[in-house]
């Protein structure tokens, strides 16, 4: 075997191997917490030594970092995308929350970390784009809502920003409860909400009261 083919294998049993630890780190910080997870409980669970580990990475906010920058990139890619097909502001927030809530299938311990460790790893200065992430998302969201009330696709009265808040977390509150394997496919769960978001699940016998603004 040429030494180049040999590089080359190499190269590839270490990416491989560097996915798998992701993949555990990612496992272990979504359920035990990061903070509460160690490199050792890292490389307990690939069964390895610590020191092996840092073969790969130099700490457990270098696997964070990792994880989140790659899960983000492609989300937030894939929501330019639609937001670039010009779809009309209904059938954008429609993508856009199925979208999500294939995240949420998809990528479960992404979607967990982001939601549950965001506020404490944004004090540090490598986590800053997880601020620059929630405005981008903010951002999205409240456009989508906006120009639906503007041109007559959602109430005129609608309040964007409490509606922004409501969807937001209703959406990424379902990483607790959403089970992968479960009997409901992230489609099922996306057109149910949409459902109950859209068209509500009461007829409506009034206009109630305008409300202030959530802002």
């Amino acid at each position: 075997m040429s030494s180049t083919k040999q590089t080359a294998d190499s190269g590839h049993g270490s990416s491989s191997r560097r996915a798998e630890l992701l993949a555990l780190a990612g496992r272990l910080f979504a359920e035990r917490g990061f903070k509460s997870t160690t490199v050792r409980d890292i490389a307990e669970e690939a069964g390895i030594l610590s020191g092996s580990l840092y073969h790969h990475f130099d700490s457990k906010e270098s696997m964070a970092d990792e994880i989140l920058r790659s899960f983000l990139d492609e989300l937030f890619g894939t929501y330019r995308e639609i937001v670039a097909r010009d779809l009309g502001p209904r059938k954008t927030l429609e993508a856009v929350v199925a979208t999500s809530f294939e995240a949420v299938h998809n990528h479960h311990d992404e979607v967990a970390i982001f939601q549950n460790e965001a506020k404490y790893l944004v004090q540090f200065p490598r986590f800053a784009y997880l601020a620059e992430r929630n405005a981008e998302f903010h951002e999205l969201w409240t456009s989508i809502l906006s120009e639906g009330v503007r041109t007559g696709a959602f109430r005129a009265d609608l309040d964007v920003e409490l509606t922004y808040r409501f969807i937001r977390d209703t959406v990424w509150v379902a990483v607790h409860w959403y089970k992968p394997a479960g009997s409901l496919s992230a489609d099922d769960i996306a057109d149910e909400y949409l459902g109950i978001v859209l068209d509500g699940i009461a007829a409506r016998r009034g206009r109630r009261p305008a409300r202030k603004s959530a802002g």
